[in-house]
């Protein structure tokens, strides 16, 4: 059975929080395409799924408060409130036949995600999906991305 690609996404986070990297490992593309926008030290998915931290212990905790489809992603949107540092993430996956085979994750950035015509000038839709401003608490750099 075929699951629906936000529910593979969710499900990603649910192996993650459990710690089961096995069951979070075949959810992934062997050759999954990767990037990171924000400061080095916020790569916490990257150090969870390669197996550097331990979802569980590594002190940061990916809880979605959104998760929507848009276009041909899967976003996904959630706060850390960790001490002094608050931080705002945007998680955005391609999966295709049931496997996660891209992967954008963005730190205290604004993201749009909008429709775009072969001329570049956007058309039907326009913004597919957007962050929700008041998440962050406070003013972020944006990024807009092609659906």
């Amino acid at each position: 059975m075929v699951k629906n690609n936000r529910h593979v996404v969710r499900s990603l986070y649910k192996c993650l929080s459990a710690g089961d990297t096995q069951a979070a490992a075949a959810l992934l593309a062997s050759d999954l395409d990767w990037r990171f926008h924000g400061p080095p030290s916020r790569e916490y998915m990257m150090r969870i799924l390669i197996g550097v931290d331990d979802a569980r212990l590594c002190g940061f905790r990916f809880d979605p408060v959104r998760i929507a489809e848009a276009g041909r992603w899967v976003v996904a949107e959630g706060l850390w409130f960790g001490g002094e540092y608050n931080a705002y993430w945007v998680h955005v996956w391609a999966v295709e036949g049931g496997v996660i085979t891209q992967f954008r994750e963005y730190f205290d950035t604004l993201v749009t995600i909008r429709e775009f015509g072969t001329n570049g000038r956007s058309f039907g839709k326009g913004t597919v999906w957007e962050s929700q401003e008041s998440a962050a608490g406070r003013p972020l750099p944006e990024i807009v991305l092609p659906s």
